[in-house]
């Protein structure tokens, strides 16, 4: 909703009125066509063919939270892009990873972010990690009608529970359904590989360092068996994304680090390449 300003300098009665600490709420109520899940889209004939982004993962470890992502975007069996970013800051004390529709889905993450920051000024206190899970869970709801034309949106939420004191992973399917996942988590297309890798790497006392090279791994075992996932590319640089959550706040992780972690992992899979051992960590 734009402010009009040019005859009396003050903006519209909608933005003074007392309501909601919701900005999708308030959006609803004055501009609901500018939601996402609210837009028209015209006929068409089977699914809408448009980027997708694929695998995303996690792993807790005491003290935080690891989530990670590749960089690739798929259109049908088309590489659309090689390096999209799909691991984004929520604020301070969480992440959002997405699988989907890409350019919907980074809509929903801003839209998101924007939800975060108003109740945090609204309210004077910042949201508490569940609240947080649950107000995406209602945004993804809201884009049912879009995931029914194939446009769907299905991320990943991390982030440190500074009540709680620890890590903790959310995840969703297309009807807004929230799980809490123990451990580690992936969805996207690659994600029945990712688990698999993380299942058998996993443990409670991880370090940091070993749940940066989990996540690395688990990544790198999906691009081995699906298409639509991208693995570290030496030859154009491009390494996942990978970021870090504690008590001290997000962190993103360096391509020079990452570069260095994607190099062991390949270096190790020379050495064994029919999948690490156990004792890899």
């Amino acid at each position: 909703m734009e402010a009009i300003t040019r005859s009396t300098g003050r903006l519209p009665a909608a933005f003074l009125t007392p309501g909601s600490s919701s900005f999708v709420d308030f959006l609803s109520e004055h501009q609901p066509e500018m939601l996402p899940g609210n837009r028209q889209l015209p006929p068409v004939q089977g699914v809408v063919q448009a980027p997708h982004g694929t695998t995303i993962v996690a792993s807790t470890f005491p003290g935080g939270v690891v989530l990670a992502g590749d960089r690739r975007a798929t259109m049908g069996n088309v590489i659309a892009q090689r390096d999209i970013e799909k691991v984004f800051p929520a604020d301070e004390h969480s992440a959002v990873g997405i699988a989907g529709t890409a350019g919907l889905a980074v809509e929903m993450v801003k839209l998101f972010q924007l939800e975060l920051e108003h109740f945090e000024k609204v309210e004077g206190a910042a949201l508490s990690l569940e609240g947080k899970a649950n107000r995406l869970s209602t945004m993804i709801r809201s884009n049912l009608g879009m995931a029914m034309q194939g446009l769907a949106v299905v991320p990943l939420f991390v982030g440190y529970d500074v009540d709680r004191e620890r890590g903790r992973i959310f995840s969703y399917d297309v009807t807004g359904g929230r799980s809490e996942e123990h451990g580690y988590a992936a969805t996207g297309s690659g994600s029945t590989f990712a688990r698999g890798s993380m299942k058998k790497l996993y443990r409670d006392d991880l370090t940091e360092e070993q749940a940066t090279t989990l996540v690395v791994q688990a990544l790198y075992d999906a691009a081995d068996d699906d298409s639509a996932t991208g693995g570290p590319d030496v030859a154009r640089r491009i390494y996942p994304i990978v970021t870090i959550i504690t008590d001290d706040g997000f962190r993103r992780l360096t391509e020079e680090q990452i570069s260095d972690v994607a190099r062991a992992v390949l270096e190790r899979r020379m050495e064994e390449p029919d999948g690490p051992r156990a004792a890899l960590l």
